[in-house]
């Protein structure tokens, strides 16, 4: 059964009749095809009116939604010839962060990203998408591998954040993902940033230094989640829909912060009801981003980079 939000209750009530009418027309029985055209055109109004102006809190529940694509659905959908990579060389393999060879459109690259599962054993079993350090590591040896062949990187994120727990600290997680910070500054080949979910903190830092940040329409892409803001902020996890508000999270407010390139639309909807017309829009997107950067020299790409990251973030000083 579809997991109901809110604001789509009015929705999901015309589709289920929608349904309904469709399935009497296809057995049979006439008469509903005026009424099927007129749910259709109601249905289509509504979405494009409640998606085009969703607030801050909304879009974070469409970001978690648990039939929105993760990458494991973007890799059948839009990449061929994916061959996985395993293992950080140093520790083992980590299920929550995935990565390997792939071909997009004609185009041969390096794809890294989280990948959460679909359901509760596939969540247990990829770690509800939170790497470990370990993860991190695989992630810079597949991104030095991509240098060493000159392939451009993409990389997929869609995470709450690193994991937190006690095994990970103890094997260096922070270090893990500062050391992907410096040296995805100085990767020297293409590196297109994808958020499709949730981009939550550190987590979603460790793979997302790249020369363009493109971000799907429905994500969010933050330093805490809402909920953890408002237990700090408020002492009160209920005030998460105010702090989603103030960290202007979502990517309309990161495109005019300057933290991000684009914003890939999806369909009026969500990815989660249209999975394959919003990854045709992200093969466009990456397709035509790889094509702007591969004229660039390694040396036009880095100063490029870092003017690009330099750039962000504006204080007043006040005397």
């Amino acid at each position: 059964m579809e997991r109901e939000l809110d604001f789509e209750k009015t929705m999901i009530d015309i589709e289920k009749t929608l349904d309904k009418l469709r399935h009497r027309d296809s057995i049979g029985k006439k008469g509903h095809r005026e009424q099927i055209e007129t749910f259709e055109r109601k249905l289509d109004e509504m979405r494009r009116d409640v998606y085009s102006n969703l607030t801050p809190w909304q879009t974070v529940q469409v970001a978690r939604h648990p039939k929105r694509p993760v990458l494991r659905d973007y890799i059948d959908m839009i990449f061929k010839e994916f061959v996985e990579l395993h293992g950080d060389r140093a520790f083992g393999d980590d299920r929550a962060l995935i990565g390997g060879f792939a071909r997009l459109g004609d185009a041969k690259v390096m794809l890294i990203g989280h990948n959460k599962g679909k359901n509760v054993d596939e969540n247990i079993h990829r770690n509800f998408g939170m790497s470990r350090p370990e993860g991190y590591r695989k992630a810079l040896r597949l991104m030095r591998l991509a240098e060493k062949y000159n392939l451009p990187i993409v990389t997929f994120i869609d995470t709450v954040g690193a994991f937190p727990g006690l095994d990970a600290e103890e094997r260096g997680q922070h270090e893990a993902i500062a050391r992907n910070l410096t040296e995805m500054a100085r990767i020297e080949v293409p590196v297109i940033v994808v958020v499709t979910g949730e981009g939550g903190s550190g987590g979603a830092l460790g793979i997302g230094v790249g020369d363009a940040v493109l971000m799907l329409q429905n994500a969010i892409y933050s330093v805490i989640s809402p909920e953890g803001c408002a237990g700090i902020l408020w002492r009160d996890g209920s005030f998460a829909a105010q702090a989603a508000e103030a960290m202007k999270i979502t990517a309309k407010s990161l495109m005019e912060l300057g933290v991000i390139d684009e914003i890939i639309h999806e369909p009026p909807g969500g990815a989660h009801r249209f999975p394959l017309e919003t990854g045709d829009r992200i093969k466009v997107t990456v397709l035509g981003h790889l094509a702007q950067l591969a004229s660039l020299s390694s040396e036009a790409l880095l100063e490029r980079r870092f003017k690009k990251f330099s750039a962000m973030g504006k204080f007043d000083e006040q005397k």
